[in-house]
């Protein structure tokens, strides 16, 4: 990434992510060279599981840094930023194998991907099984990089001793916002307290608020610093996730990378189906509830997504993602950051949240 540190282009900021994660994964496929053909594999899942994406959680760590102050070298931000990127691969690998999804941005997913591998070159066992052990690793193996990359950053050891804690407890709720999730679809139920809790500790906290608490804590922020990007974290977290729950049903699979209705196939409890079954007719809910997580043919996707509009849930959901977006403007316009990091964050706030993939 080549330009100077006190500008900021989306473009080459993303730029200067992909680059670095391509050479950490390729630093890391070295060092497993001996293992074989086999790990070559493994670690050129890798790098198609970091290829591509907004890359927000990466720009949120970078620009939490930038809200406290600007960094001496661009390297070490990169490196800890793209840190982040591997969080997220990790959580996206492992979300595509309890979902059952055959898709990730308009590609197989991984475990989809590790299964045809297994059935193309005759192996012996189940493909599926082979796909889901493999699966399973490379979600763990990035899960290691993300924090070994964060903490060979660069940055003072005290200074990245102070962004691991916050990445712990980062970890710590992303993989039990998963369990709630899970347990929450296997429940079949229908809560909208349970469905913005996972929003919450699945994807909202890890998304936006954690990124920036660990690029300011990379600068040395102090304890109301920390508190105030909460305060603009957590709604827009909530507001970005939400918009994810629409474009899960509404979305365009040509632009979103994943089938039309993605995420009733899969059946799941989102903010959105709750509110649909509680303001839907009697028997549209029931039809709702009933068809989540079942096989579904374009029909029976149309008709539910005429469910959830005509029961006001999709507007509803616009209405909680402009509060909430605003309720983080609003705390951003009162926090004592830079003035450079208050109107990246503007700009960043409104991408992440109406955003159409």
């Amino acid at each position: 990434m080549s330009a100077p540190i006190d500008s900021w282009d989306p473009d080459e900021f993303r730029t200067g992510i992909a680059e670095t994660l391509e050479s950490f994964v390729a630093t890391q496929a070295g060092r497993l060279h001996e293992l074989g053909p086999d790990a070559a594999v493994l670690t050129n899942a890798a790098a198609e599981a970091v290829r591509g994406g907004k890359r927000f959680r990466a720009a949120f760590c970078y620009w939490g840094h930038r809200a406290v102050s600007a960094p001496d070298s661009m390297e070490p931000l990169l490196r800890a930023a793209a840190s982040l990127e591997l969080l997220h691969a990790s959580a996206l690998v492992h979300d595509d194998l309890m979902d059952a999804s055959d898709t990730r941005r308009g590609r197989p997913s991984a475990h989809r991907a590790f299964e045809a591998r297994h059935r193309d070159l005759g192996w012996r066992g189940d493909p599926g099984q082979y796909g889901l052990a493999s699966a399973i690793l490379l979600g763990d193996l990035l899960l290691s990089w993300a924090d070994e990359l964060l903490r060979t950053s660069g940055f003072h050891q005290d200074r990245v001793l102070d962004a691991l804690a916050y990445f712990d407890t980062t970890r710590g709720e992303v993989i039990a916002g998963q369990f709630l999730d899970v347990s929450v679809q296997a429940r079949g139920a229908g809560d909208l307290e349970q469905a913005m809790r996972v929003v919450r500790y699945k994807s909202a906290k890890y998304s936006v608020e954690r990124p920036l608490h660990i690029g300011a804590a990379l600068a040395g922020a102090s304890a109301p610093v920390i508190a105030t990007l909460s305060r603009y974290g957590v709604p827009l977290g909530e507001a970005f996730q939400l918009r994810d729950d629409l474009l899960g049903v509404f979305g365009d699979p040509e632009v979103t990378g994943k089938p039309a209705g993605d995420d009733l196939v899969e059946g799941k409890r989102t903010v959105l189906v709750a509110l649909a079954l509680q303001g839907a007719e009697p028997a549209d809910a029931e039809l709702l509830d009933q068809s989540l997580g079942t096989p579904m043919d374009e029909n029976r996707i149309a008709r539910l997504r005429e469910v959830i509009e005509t029961s006001g849930a999709a507007t509803e959901v616009e209405r909680r993602i402009e509060a909430l977006t605003t309720e983080a403007l609003s705390a951003l316009a009162r926090a004592d950051i830079t003035d450079e990091a208050r109107t990246v964050l503007v700009e960043l706030a409104h991408a992440a949240t109406q955003r159409r993939l």
